[in-house]
């Protein structure tokens, strides 16, 4: 059962990647949305280096917003959707479908996975053409750091939005994350932090995947600006796959208590509601 639910998720999250890119209004926010901001900082600071290390700035920028795609899409993105959904009555249906928890999750991860995969994309071809940015020099690394940051965050993400009462609610919980996301090394490094700082951001997913990612694309002369002067991989891989688990075991039980709550009087009193305003 398990297994063919994840194979319907993962079919379902695909079929709403294709849509989605089909769509002229998805695609258009996604180029103009952070890919476009990229572009455009690409095109301001032109070829400007590091003192010291050889590496342009943009090279740095450039791992950010990659961190920034995967940490935005699954803890930003991802519970506004959630929430739509129950709003709309998704998450009510669940309620009647043997593994629908788990297909709704593996869709959601799928889906994800699959636009972080198109905005990263486009975020290496937009640093490379227009402001000389080097490719990766460790693709593996890239890949499985991407992969399992996506799989680490993307049921956090779930929770967060199982326990958002409404979307306005959205934008007050997205608060926080942009504070990590300011103290996890993301856009400059974390070594100019209080030492406080750096140790609470070793705690959280983000700073170990742009850690990941930096090794893909930095040489070792940038391992000075790091929190113990190394890339450390290994540390990589052990925290991101204990979030991974730790969202997982966290993330079907309060999506199960959300179907418990809901109801069609609830789903009806909201959408008469929404019509009114």
């Amino acid at each position: 059962m398990n297994a063919k639910a994840l194979r319907i998720g993962i079919k379902r999250g695909w079929t709403e990647h294709t849509h989605l890119l089909k769509t002229r209004k998805e695609l258009v926010g996604t180029l103009l949305g952070t890919v476009g901001v990229f572009a455009a900082l690409t095109l301001w600071m032109g070829d400007s280096v590091i003192e010291g290390t050889g590496v342009s700035r943009l090279t740095f920028l450039m791992v950010g917003f990659l961190a920034y795609t995967v940490f935005g899409t699954a803890l930003m993105t991802l519970p506004m959707a959630l929430v739509a959904d129950r709003e709309e009555g998704t998450l009510l249906r669940l309620r009647t479908i043997p593994g629908g928890i788990l297909a709704y999750l593996a869709g959601r991860a799928t889906t994800a996975l699959c636009q972080i995969a198109v905005q990263s994309a486009l975020i290496v071809a937009t640093g490379v053409l227009l402001g000389g940015a080097p490719l990766p020099h460790d693709w593996l690394t890239l890949a499985w750091v991407l992969l399992l940051g996506t799989v680490a965050t993307v049921p956090l993400g779930a929770a967060i939005g199982s326990v958002l009462p409404s979307k306005n609610a959205v934008g007050i919980a997205t608060l926080p994350m942009i504070a990590l996301m300011f103290t996890s090394g993301v856009f400059f490094p974390a070594t100019i932090m209080p030492e406080a700082l750096q140790w609470i951001a070793q705690t959280f997913p983000l700073y170990w995947q742009g850690l990941g990612l930096r090794a893909a694309f930095l040489p070792d002369t940038m391992l000075a600006a790091e929190i113990a002067g190394s890339w450390r991989l290994p540390y990589v891989a052990a925290v991101l796959a204990a979030w991974t688990a730790a969202g997982m075991l966290l993330a079907p039980p309060l999506i199960r208590r959300v179907t418990r709550r809901e109801s069609g009087s609830r789903l009806a009193a909201r959408q008469l509601a929404a019509q009114r305003s």
